[in-house]
């Protein structure tokens, strides 16, 4: 659930903070008052683009910040396993900040991609723009209400499936891949057999370069390196560290707490001999063969020769030498080559189609019961005679999601035919339909945060009645946060917002705040009687206001 919005700097608002309850949340204000960058906001801190005059006039940066409360232990399980760390009380805080030249979006302090937080938020929130119901003007769309719908068996056969098609792409790849040309196959073979022998030849080993070039830098540095012995070996040698024993010996005789000093220079002066001794050793054994460093030479060369035609290290050469092997293989057997990998296609394809198949079968099934809820729902939204049904046809092609697409049809009128949704419903229509899609997904969905905004669009009357009481029954199941200008929706609020726009010391603000009963009242009666407020239109409200409230304690109670 979302508990806090807080913004700072952004647009209109100077600094606003919002605090969420459970339920329905109704958020009203005059045209132009800023509700939009209120949803804007919350659309920015998910991750949104945000605009170049998103940062409030004479400010730095624009800073907004989502704090939610996970409560259930599968959705808490969900985010442990994207790797997110809960804070306190099982709380997420996701914030961002918009600076003229970026934006860093954090999640509990820890900065994130713009993906991962879609990810992460995906799970926590949904948002219904204005226009989002356009969105149903397009088949892909109710492919995907419908596979959310039955998600428990779609989900996981629809894995399986990617698999498969993935599986069966990599089949046909390869044998459309396969040169049919017999004189392109020869002068391919020969080609891979003159670079099999080049690099066979060469007798490559791992970890071979890195000796080479040590001897290397060891023999081409040689005078330097002796002349560096014979330089330390002189500094070693001498007898300073003889006499510092002998006079520290002839002092402890004198005071025996120099005893321990007398010991560390006998050993110092055993550890020199020691070094003398490994650097005569080193010198009298270094010897420099011109023919030894020609050979070291030649067969760096070679091995980077080879690096720069088939790898940039001894492995990726040993590799590309092993799929060199495997493609000669393959032209050497052509025919049976390819016959294996048409049986292999056959074989992933009767797989494939098989699965298909089946999801077929789980989602037609699940579309009869999905859009029977549907058209009820669409009743309870003052459809009258509405016929809601689900039309399938098979693609031509396999996909990674099966080979389905599916089409809602839609008749509003006795006698008329069911006709695709963007041939009949209009704007107005097309809002009622989504908030029926989403009431009926509020039943198996498991986002627990629904924004809407501006869902009324079109519609007033009776019609707005029972979409408040449509909204009212969603937020009965999980967190709603709804924009709206009409009162019958406005009076179901559990909690309602005012956001309104004011001028002080020459510079226009957006504020917000949550009302009181009394004061709910009064933005009832704004909504209804527009400038002017009369008491009876007070008393429109306040009943209007008693109805709703009465409306919920009935559903509660059903």
């Amino acid at each position: 659930m979302l508990l806090d919005l807080r913004v700072k700097n952004l647009a209109l608002i100077e600094k606003a903070e919002v605090n969420f309850s459970e339920g329905l949340n109704i958020l009203t204000g005059e045209t132009g008052a800023g509700k939009s960058i209120i949803i804007g906001s919350v659309n920015m801190a998910l991750g949104g683009k945000a605009a170049k005059d998103a940062i409030r006039q004479g400010a730095d940066s624009a800073y907004v910040e989502l704090v939610f409360a996970v409560d259930e232990p599968e959705k808490r399980e969900a985010l442990r396993e994207m790797d997110v760390e809960l804070g306190e009380d099982g709380l997420l805080i996701i914030s961002r900040r918009i600076t003229p030249g970026r934006s860093v979006s954090k999640v509990n302090d820890e900065t994130v991609t713009a993906g991962r937080l879609r990810e992460i938020t995906s799970r926590l929130i949904d948002i219904h723009g204005q226009h989002e119901h356009q969105s149903l003007l397009y088949k892909s769309k109710h492919l995907q209400i419908l596979d959310s719908y039955a998600k428990s068996q779609t989900d996981p056969l629809k894995e399986t499936i990617a698999a498969a098609y993935h599986a069966w792409r990599d089949s046909a790849e390869k044998l459309n891949s396969m040169n049919a040309d017999p004189e392109g196959r020869l002068r391919e073979a020969d080609f891979l057999r003159y670079e099999i022998q080049e690099i066979e030849q060469a007798r490559l080993r791992e970890g071979e370069e890195e000796e080479l070039s040590a001897e290397y830098r060891r023999l081409q540095n040689a005078q330097k390196i002796m002349e560096n012995l014979s330089a330390a070996y002189r500094a070693v040698d001498g007898e300073q560290i003889g006499r510092a024993q002998r006079e520290i010996g002839q002092a402890a005789e004198y005071d025996g707490e120099l005893s321990k000093i007398r010991d560390q220079l006998a050993d110092a002066e055993a550890i020199l001999h020691d070094v003398l001794h490994d650097i005569n050793s080193y010198m009298d054994s270094f010897t420099f063969d011109e023919e030894s460093f020609r050979r070291t030479e030649d067969r760096l060369d070679l091995i980077h020769n080879l690096q720069a035609k088939y790898g940039g290290s001894v492995t990726e050469i040993l590799r590309s030498l092993s799929e060199k092997k495997d493609r000669l293989d393959e032209l050497e057997h052509f025919e049976q080559v390819r016959e294996k990998l048409e049986a292999e296609l056959a074989g992933r394809e009767k797989k494939l189609d098989s699965l298909c198949g089946h999801l077929s079968r789980i989602r037609k099934a699940a579309a009869e019961a999905l859009t029977g809820k549907i058209r009820q729902a669409l009743e309870d939204l003052n459809f009258i005679d509405v016929k809601f049904e689900m039309e399938f046809t098979r693609l031509s092609q396999y996909t990674a999601g099966g080979y389905d697409e599916a089409e809602f049809l839609i008749s509003t009128n006795p006698g008329l035919p069911l006709r695709p949704l963007g041939s009949v419903a209009s704007g107005g229509e097309l809002s009622r339909i989504m908030l029926a899609v989403k009431s009926v997904l509020a039943d198996t969905d498991d986002i627990p945060t629904l924004i809407f905004d501006e869902i009324d669009a079109g519609i007033s009357g009776r019609t707005a009645q029972m979409v408040s009481e449509k909204l009212n029954y969603i937020a009965g199941k999980r967190q709603v946060i709804c924009i709206t200008h009409l009162p019958q929706i406005a009076a179901m609020a559990d909690s309602h917002f005012e956001i309104a726009k004011a001028a002080e010391d020459g510079v226009t603000t957006t504020r917000i705040r949550r009302l009181n009963d009394g004061q709910t009242v009064e933005e009832l009666a704004r909504l209804l009687g527009g400038a002017q407020i009369t008491q009876a239109v007070r008393e429109n409200a306040r009943e209007m206001k008693e109805l709703a409230q009465e409306k919920k304690k009935q559903k509660a109670s059903v």
